[in-house]
């Protein structure tokens, strides 16, 4: 790492950027694996960060063989480990890889994603989408959905069930006002547009078709990070 900064220090002297945030830009990423400008006023600074050394950011990730999923239209930057299988980025490295990079998501965790990923789809088409490109969804229909698509429910414990939303809270793929309100039937939530990224299009097809996914049965390439 310090033989990469000293590398790019004309660069980042010419940005009046010090290696140190350089630094925490990439470990941020690295931690994170994705950030979202409307997220937070820290992720949007260092959303903001990212803008100005993204060729920098790349070029760093390259030698790592990770690759970048950048949607500027709904400020979104996501990394992509080797191997994985992304809508929007075509496959170039087919490596196993098993980093920290991969989500590490239970079926009920799949079930759940594959459901919003199809409720954001329905929201696309009916153009009931905001300008960050999120979709409001009322708990409530989201039961619903799982229970007709999935034949799957929520948890019933409250701390496994917010455990669930937590960690996709955490991957930005969904957000929410307060965990106390995932106890209530008449809260919302809002769906990211991160969420197509990590479900193929023809996954959601199989969801919808007549072949769809029987409750124990849901497909390990579901994900794109599995």
């Amino acid at each position: 790492m310090n033989s990469f900064l000293q590398f790019l220090a004309p660069t980042l002297q010419q940005e009046g950027i010090s290696s140190e945030r350089l630094s925490d830009l990439l470990l941020r990423l690295l931690d994170y694996g994705v950030l979202c400008r409307d997220e937070s006023q820290i992720e949007q600074q260092y959303y903001d960060l990212f803008l100005r050394l993204e060729s920098v950011v790349r070029d760093y990730f390259d030698l790592l063989g990770i690759r970048i999923l950048h949607d500027n239209r709904f400020q979104f930057v996501r990394l992509v480990p080797p191997g994985a299988r992304v809508p929007g980025l075509e496959d170039d490295n087919d490596t196993p890889f098993n980093g920290g990079l991969r989500a590490r998501l239970n079926q009920q965790d799949v079930a759940l994603v594959l459901v919003l990923r199809a409720e954001y789809d329905k929201a696309l088409r009916e153009g009931q989408v905001d300008e960050q490109g999120c979709v409001r969804l009322p708990l409530e229909a989201l039961m619903i959905s799982l229970k007709n698509l999935l034949q799957r429910q929520l948890p019933d414990q409250v701390t496994e069930r917010r455990a669930m939303f937590r960690r996709l809270r955490q991957l930005r793929l969904i957000d929410y006002s307060g965990e106390d309100a995932l106890e209530q039937s008449d809260s919302w939530l809002r769906i990211r547009p991160l969420i197509v990224s990590f479900i193929a299009d023809d996954v959601l097809d199989g969801l919808r078709g007549e072949d769809a996914f029987a409750a124990s049965e849901l497909p390990e390439e579901a994900i794109s990070e599995e």
